[in-house]
């Protein structure tokens, strides 16, 4: 269910997302990591590309550096905020770390694992349920998403396939 909020953090995390394909070239995909009582307290960007580690999604590590300043591997009532639906990897820690809201932004119809191609975080033999809401700023986030790939592989926007939503 959308809050009032949902698109203010999902502007941040697209900023985040912005930020990591400017300064280390990696795929856009920003998260942000809020506590139970609404403070940020983590967030990153896709690091996998330049730390050479194929866990280092904008969601881990947001993940990584909220345990750390927590001093704690569990999450609970912490909301997480990405620009792009998690995959399997990231699910499956969202829920080990027991976070209680996901939001994200665009779907993701090649790996997502909230919905798209999976619904890991709605699986109901897991022992912890995770609230989901999917599609805030889904076109600002999918366009970023086209933008850099486009340039990536030097052809115009309009040569390439638009997600299904």
């Amino acid at each position: 269910m959308e809050r009032v909020d949902d698109a203010f953090w999902m502007r941040q995390a697209l900023a985040l997302a912005a930020e990591g394909a400017r300064v280390d070239d990696e795929i856009p995909v920003g998260a942000l990591l809020l506590s139970a009582e609404g403070k940020v307290i983590a967030q990153g960007w896709n690091r996998n590309i330049s730390e050479h580690d194929p866990s280092a999604h904008a969601e881990i590590v947001a993940m990584r550096r909220a345990g750390q300043l927590l001093g704690n591997h569990r999450l609970l009532g912490c909301t997480l905020y990405v620009t792009l639906e998690p995959c399997a990897m990231c699910a499956m820690a969202m829920i080990h770390a027991r976070l209680a809201r996901v939001v994200f932004g665009a779907y993701d119809p090649k790996t997502g694992a909230a919905g798209s191609v999976f619904n890991l975080l709605a699986d109901p033999r897991h022992n912890h349920r995770i609230e989901v809401t999917g599609g805030i700023l889904a076109d600002q986030a999918g366009q970023s998403l086209r933008e850099y790939f486009r340039n990536k592989r030097g052809k115009p926007l309009s040569t390439l396939p638009q997600p299904s939503e």
